[in-house]
């Protein structure tokens, strides 16, 4: 789909990172876009740009962990504008730390904002689409959606469930020969506000394992998982291929290879973040916007051949090979076996 639509679309976590930059892009082809997050000056400023670049912008403040505010929220939005026809599940909050270091209530909160709010909002989409039967729900994954690296045991674990909870609503979709699409899109590691704010128990700044991306890498992913939901999913970045293959195939070295790298990895040089809950339990753009990127802008790729060979189709087993091989073949060289 391209040009100007009346499409209306619903972005969760779009205060900020990810949702910011593709409500964004959503405005920028005359979507109205609901906005979804906790933080109050975030979504204001969300607002105003998703406005700026073309589209109606209609901000609510919804905690994606609390079921009454979601079904709220979207009553709102059909009321107000229309039938959703894409609704994107982006919502998230976290704590890096090792397993034992993080509290239960911590992992707790996580796993109800990222696990549950795409649970909820998925559930939300539902109960408007199937009646119409049509309208398309895109979960923002991750590469951790299936390969688990140390340090972020609460995320992993919720993409993890992410992953399970919507291939299964997929197939209850593909047994009522429903119209209505859900689709995912794994990402790699992106440059977002996350790393400024974010919960730690590390004794350095945290930081994503490069190779780092823009935002907007993951939203122009997200819009094309958008118009083209027949895909059950969509992998961006050549890192997050390598890593969902290199674990189908050698998942034992890649377990010593991230116990070797994947502390360091994860952590700058700089001293140790301010303590403090960050975005855990409440809204970190409350009172500040942060926008669409993180602190690591000047290290974040736009552009990533793996994305551009996805979106023209280049012969799918040549490229699995190809990333494989030379997956295997990094592993067994940077892993010293």
């Amino acid at each position: 789909m391209s040009g100007k639509t009346q499409q209306t679309v619903v972005v969760t976590g779009a205060s900020a990172g990810v949702g910011r930059a593709t409500a964004v892009m959503f405005a920028a082809r005359g979507a109205r876009v609901a906005l979804l997050a906790r933080g109050r000056a975030g979504l204001d400023a969300a607002a105003a740009d998703v406005e700026a670049a073309g589209g109606q912008a209609l901000p609510i403040v919804t905690d994606m962990a609390e079921w009454d505010q979601v079904e709220s929220a979207a009553s709102r939005v059909e009321e107000e504008f229309g039938p959703v026809d894409v609704w994107v599940n982006n919502a998230f909050t976290a704590v890096f730390g090792k397993f034992t270091d993080v509290t239960p209530g911590e992992f707790l909160q996580a796993t109800r904002s990222t696990y549950l709010g795409f649970v909820h909002g998925s559930r939300a989409a539902l109960d408007r689409m199937l009646p119409r039967d049509s309208g398309v729900v895109v979960q923002v994954g991750s590469a951790l959606a299936y390969r688990g690296i140390p340090l972020q045991s609460a995320y992993c674990g919720a993409k993890h469930a992410i992953q399970g909870f919507t291939e299964s609503v997929r197939c209850e979709l593909l047994h009522d020969k429903s119209r209505v699409r859900i689709t995912m899109v794994q990402m790699p590691a992106l440059n977002t506000p996350q790393f400024t704010w974010l919960r730690t128990h590390l004794p350095k700044h945290a930081q994503p394992v490069p190779p780092i991306y823009r935002a907007e890498v993951a939203a122009r992913a997200v819009l094309r998982a958008a118009d083209h939901p027949q895909r059950r999913e969509y992998w961006v970045g050549t890192s997050t291929a390598l890593t969902l293959l290199a674990n189908a195939v050698v998942p034992g070295l890649l377990d010593r290879y991230l116990a070797r790298t994947g502390f360091d990895s994860q952590q700058t040089d700089a001293g140790p973040q301010p303590r403090g809950d960050g975005n855990l339990f409440e809204a970190a753009d409350e009172k500040r916007d942060y926008g669409a990127h993180g602190v690591f802008e000047g290290r974040a790729h736009n552009f990533d051949p793996q994305v551009w060979a996805s979106r023209h189709h280049l012969g799918k087993a040549a490229v699995v090979a190809g990333l494989v091989g030379g997956g295997y073949a990094l592993l067994r060289h940077r892993g010293g076996h």
